[in-house]
């Protein structure tokens, strides 16, 4: 799979590692679409850039949480592009709080955007995706370290490393792949919001590298999987770590 003309939707990449990732991407000849929810200056500035470094990219809004407005997505790429070949289900929310203590509407988000926004796209992209595609999804490493606060959210993450395995089984002879990446804590607003800097550099630490991952750490695995060498994977999880479990 050469990534010459081809189109990758990149889920929540208004901002963060999905920015980054839509950028890098772009870097490597895709032509990329730039999905937000509601932030449409920052997705168009992700573009100008894109377009200002000579690739092709547009922006298009569409919660992932609604089924009829990622079905509109693929709609608009379809016409624009004309299809798919990639998607990165990187939208997500990261709510904390212990699970005694989580209330009814912050969980029905997390869960509307994590998990059933996660397979809503996963839905719209078996039945579009191209021959030879690829599927990405976004777990995390915080899975196999059970920290307190967490719950829901790793509870959301499990979900979507269980769909990724059975939608590789289910793409059989499409050529297409599906797998996860699965970070451990990187230096994006979404992470770093709300936690002390004694919090976030005990997390830093957590890994024999010592330090948090950044956006293009992750992008880097994201467009490994993407591109021709990661062709043989498929229906894995990749934890992008720095080894911390």
């Amino acid at each position: 799979m050469s990534t010459q003309d081809k189109v990758a939707i990149i889920t929540g990449s208004s901002r963060g590692i999905g920015a980054e990732t839509a950028q890098h991407l772009a870097c490597e000849g895709f032509k990329v679409v730039v999905n937000y929810a509601g932030n449409a200056g920052a997705a168009q500035q992700v573009v100008d850039k894109i377009i200002a470094d000579g690739g092709q990219a547009i922006a298009v809004q569409a919660d992932v949480a609604d089924p009829a407005a990622v079905i509109a997505m693929f709609d608009a790429v379809k016409k624009a592009f004309g299809g798919v070949d990639v998607v990165v289900n990187c939208a997500g929310v990261l709510k904390l709080a212990k699970v005694s203590e989580f209330d009814d509407q912050t969980f029905d988000q997390t869960i509307a955007i994590n998990l059933k926004g996660t397979f809503n796209v996963c839905r719209e992209a078996a039945k579009r995706l191209r021959e030879g595609g690829r599927i990405i999804n976004f777990s995390s490493s915080v899975i196999g370290v059970r920290l307190p606060t967490y719950g829901v959210y790793i509870a959301t993450k499990a979900a979507v490393e269980g769909l990724t395995q059975v939608l590789a089984q289910e793409m059989r002879g499409r050529g297409i792949t599906v797998n996860a990446v699965a970070p451990g804590p990187v230096a994006t607003e979404l992470f770093l919001d709300g936690k002390s800097p004694e919090l976030i550099d005990r997390m830093a630490k957590m890994n024999p590298l010592e330090r948090l991952g950044q956006p293009e750490d992750i992008a880097r695995a994201v467009a490994f999987l993407a591109g021709p060498e990661g062709g043989w994977v498929n229906g894995q999880i990749l934890r992008a770590n720095g080894g911390m479990c």
